[in-house]
């Protein structure tokens, strides 16, 4: 049993206004997929928050529901054991976390610092890797990136790939890394360029085609992960009724 491939528009339809999960009309198959959408840059007028803007119109234009914000939205101190143990988690986490645990999946727009992640983005992980059960958890997650280099940010997204995977992420293969950033998008904050925003189209739209197979047509449901926080009593893997 597979994503039915073959059933055009199998999302529905919706637009997005900032910071509000839309509510689609389901196919008849299952409820409509809710996308977190998420620029991990803190800088008003950011490359990659219009990167992330863009994708989440992307993922509107493909059927699903996105929830779009920004990480400066979830102002979190550096994290401390101590001030977790006296006071707890923030405010600013727990509201990061169910915003998270709303979505089947996960969009992040990272920048790239220093070749590797920014640190407001591994900060915000470590606050939700505090949590249980941990809300990455069998949690699928798309990596994209601007950047004014040739690189694109790609570098940082590689490096992000590693704490999500570690806390049970399913990260997906194919990263979108966007170059030239500066030059890229046009007024209505589509990309210049008519080949990448092809590119970033098929991207999202397989993404969510993935997503929305495991989603509502698990065949084989996987219970380990890298992370060990969690503790779950069910079978190594349980095979779903045909």
């Amino acid at each position: 049993m597979g994503a039915r491939q073959d059933v055009p528009g199998a999302f529905g339809a919706v637009g997005v206004p900032r910071d509000v999960v839309q509510s689609v009309p389901g196919d008849g198959h299952g409820p409509p997929l809710r996308v977190f959408v998420l620029s991990g840059s803190s800088r008003k007028g950011s490359f990659n928050g219009r990167l992330a803007m863009l994708t989440a119109r992307l993922v509107t234009e493909n059927g699903a529901a996105a929830d779009l914000a920004w990480l400066r939205d979830f102002d979190m101190p550096s994290y401390d054991g101590d001030a977790e143990t006296a006071q707890g988690q923030p405010p600013s986490s727990v509201a990061l976390r169910d915003r998270l645990r709303a979505a089947q999946a996960i969009v992040f727009a990272s920048p790239e610092y220093n070749a590797s992640v920014p640190g407001v983005v591994k900060n915000a992980i470590d606050w939700l890797s505090r949590f249980r059960p941990q809300p990455f958890k069998d949690k699928h997650a798309l990596l994209v990136s601007a950047s004014p280099s040739m690189v694109g940010g790609n570098r940082g997204l590689w490096a992000l790939r590693v704490p999500l995977e570690h806390l049970g992420a399913r990260v997906y293969p194919d990263m979108f890394s966007l170059a030239k950033a500066h030059q890229a998008f046009d007024d209505s904050g589509d990309l210049n360029d008519a080949g990448l925003r092809e590119r970033l189209d098929a991207t999202v739209k397989a993404f969510l085609g993935l997503v929305e197979a495991d989603t509502h047509y698990p065949a084989l449901r996987r219970c380990w992960y890298e992370f060990l926080g969690d503790r779950t009593s069910a079978p190594v893997t349980q095979r779903a009724e045909e």
